[in-house]
């Protein structure tokens, strides 16, 4: 007898096993789509808008305590309330939230900057129409970087990372105008102060003062340009250290290109 069926042979199916209810878990289900009302805030009960005098958005507050830590190199509480904004951190779950909340249509990561000791990348958010914008969609875009320098323990492998949720929170909270800092954006103070940016060869600053040197360019030039070009606050540098790090990186590979100062 062969083991194997034949042509004619029918496998009856499990009737009982196909004709019983699958119950779904009423927990374990879609919730209801978020919903924007005229002026772009979610209706939903669970969702507690706290306002300003002036009526905007008081996003700060919006923050849930759950979200808080205290932060341990300004203070030893543990109580979250009872400090003060300086002393206290927001967690990236907290950051997530609020862009969530507010609503935003795009994010977009742009490398600025990378090698192995240093990562810096930019944040751009479209931010979804509200009152507070007058209705209109607002573009908003910020800087952040990681270095062997301004990150601690393990994060210091995964720069790349680092700097995409720095740029990422950083762009949040300057948008909805919160001044606590994030965890992700806290590097190690120890390192920071013992090592000055100026005297940190991966730092942005020092890579333009070594590419200024090679190509001859003295700091008075370079002001000089700067503010024949009409950027802003051009008179009130009185270093490198003074230029936004997005304008650094754009002035080094401008100088690497040319030939001479003359050609800045």
């Amino acid at each position: 007898m062969k083991d194997t069926l034949s042509e004619s042979t029918v496998i009856q199916p499990n009737i009982k096993f196909l004709s019983e209810k699958v119950e779904v878990d009423p927990i374990n289900k879609p919730g209801t789509l978020f919903k924007r009302n005229k002026y772009g805030l979610i209706e939903d009960e669970n969702i507690k808008y706290i306002f300003n005098n002036d009526g905007s958005i008081n996003w700060r507050k919006m923050v849930k305590q759950e979200y808080l830590v205290p932060n341990r190199q300004k203070t030893q509480e543990l109580d979250v309330s009872k400090l003060e904004d300086k002393d206290l951190l927001i967690l990236l779950g907290g950051i997530k939230e609020l862009a969530q909340i507010r609503g935003y249509s795009k994010v977009e990561y742009k490398v600025v900057a990378a090698s192995e000791t240093y990562f810096a990348t930019s944040c751009r958010i479209t931010w979804l129409p509200n009152y507070e914008t007058e209705n209109k969609e607002i573009i908003f875009e910020s800087l952040a970087d990681a270095t062997i320098n301004n990150t601690k323990s393990f994060a210091r492998f995964f720069l790349a990372a680092i700097a995409e949720n720095r740029a990422f929170v950083r762009c949040v909270r300057n948008f909805l105008k919160i001044n606590i800092v994030s965890q992700e954006e806290l590097g190690d103070v120890k390192l920071i102060e013992d090592q000055n940016h100026m005297e940190n060869p991966t730092s942005p600053y020092a890579l333009l003062e070594k590419v200024m040197k090679d190509k001859n360019i003295s700091f008075d030039q370079l002001k000089s340009k700067l503010i024949k070009e009409n950027f802003e606050n051009s008179e009130k540098i009185t270093s490198v250290a003074d230029i936004p790090k997005l304008k650094i990186f754009e002035l080094v590979e401008r100088i690497k290109k040319i030939k001479n100062e003359k050609n800045l």
